[in-house]
């Protein structure tokens, strides 16, 4: 993609904006997260500190670089359709789900209060509801209609990682069915990632709709809320001693497969994109070990950008990661869209209208920020 845009409109600029912005968007969104939601499962597992978890994490990192491995993604996902149906037959079926999550309730041990004197864990009454009042505090019609189109023609359609595999289609036939097969396939995230949750908060009401600072430091480690340990309790409570191992071991070689996928894609584009522009005679072995380097100084600022992926968001990993990709996309997909559809669109409107773009973002980042000690006075 950054290729195509160099020859759009000329010049190498571009081509090093997108690299560092994909650097970037690796170390907030992709390195952190992912360890973050690993050390999440290993606490869960054997009660090990965040950090001592990060560290076991990155040292399995290690030797699943070397040993291989990238066929646990596969497993993983057979793994997650299992589960899938236990958690929904425990609490009764698809239709029970609906009806008694409405009706969960936490011990009040368990419960924050908000300034207006409501509990912070009840379940709101339009939680079955995607499209909400423009005013709904939490999941706005506006947000769902356009933020989320931008954020999906910056991923579906520009992000490198999804368009490589429609570029390696064997004809154009072929890469347009099997985009149109990919959004079928989008209906299935309700079941393996929503219907999982909600079955979660059912069995698990005092746990994962904890929202009294306390409770929650107690038992997962965060004042701010503990709805990213839902998942990881399905499966340690649910399944059997040897399939939860199994299971275990499956995920965290799907995070093993993602990180040291992600190391290898930031190696390349900082040594091919930007440390060859720095040094035009570098030889393979000084490229070699560059691109080690660099993966070693991001594993560093990842890991120290872990405690403010924990208290970002309410301590609620998803809305971390979507929010931090909704500041950075918006100027990417305006600039893919200009490109493709205005021809007379040349590099210094389009510079003019990233850097415009670009800080608008960074300052909507910067006031929205949510790091730190909860606010008690308000709920999640």
């Amino acid at each position: 993609m950054p290729e195509y845009l160099r020859k759009r409109f000329g010049g190498q600029r571009i081509r090093i904006y997108l690299s560092v912005l994909a650097l970037l968007l690796y170390v907030f969104t992709k390195i952190s997260a992912d360890l973050y939601a690993g050390a999440i499962f290993i606490n869960q597992s054997i009660k090990l500190d965040l950090y001592g978890s990060v560290v076991a994490l990155l040292a399995i990192a290690a030797l699943f670089t070397i040993a291989g491995g990238l066929s646990a993604v596969i497993w993983t996902d057979f793994a997650q359709t299992i589960l899938m149906l236990i958690g929904i037959s425990k609490v009764g079926g698809f239709s029970q789900v609906m009806q008694n999550f409405g009706e969960i309730i936490v011990n009040d041990s368990y419960v924050g209060y908000g300034s207006n004197n409501e509990s912070c864990s009840a379940v709101p009454d339009n939680y079955m509801h995607l499209l909400r009042s423009p005013s709904d505090p939490e999941l706005p019609a506006t947000g769902m209609i356009f933020g989320l189109t931008i954020n999906a023609i910056w991923y579906w359609c520009s992000d490198q990682v999804i368009v490589q595999r429609a570029l390696s289609a064997k004809d154009l036939s072929h890469a347009k069915g099997s985009c149109i097969l990919a959004g079928y396939l989008k209906l299935l995230p309700l079941f393996l990632l929503v219907i999982p949750g909600m079955a979660a908060r059912i069995l698990f009401p005092n746990e994962v709709g904890c929202s009294n600072p306390k409770m929650c430091k107690e038992i997962c480690g965060s004042e701010l809320g503990c709805t990213n340990i839902a998942y990881p309790k399905l499966v340690l409570e649910l399944m059997p001693a040897g399939a939860r191992g199994l299971m275990i071991s499956t995920m965290l070689a799907a995070l093993m497969s993602s990180l040291t996928s992600i190391f290898n894609s930031s190696s390349t584009i900082f040594t091919m994109d930007i440390w060859r522009r720095i040094r035009k005679q570098a030889s393979e072995t000084e490229l070699l070990i560059v691109g080690r380097l660099f993966v070693l100084l991001l594993v560093i600022i990842s890991v120290v950008w872990v405690p403010i992926v924990q208290a970002a968001q309410n301590s609620q990993l998803f809305h971390y990661i979507q929010s931090v990709t909704s500041f950075l996309a918006p100027p990417v997909c305006a600039v893919y869209i200009l490109a493709i559809t205005f021809e007379r669109v040349n590099e210094q409107v389009r510079n003019s209208l990233q850097n415009y773009c670009d800080g608008i973002s960074l300052i909507k980042m910067d006031k929205t920020r949510d790091y730190g000690s909860k606010n008690t006075a308000e709920c999640n």
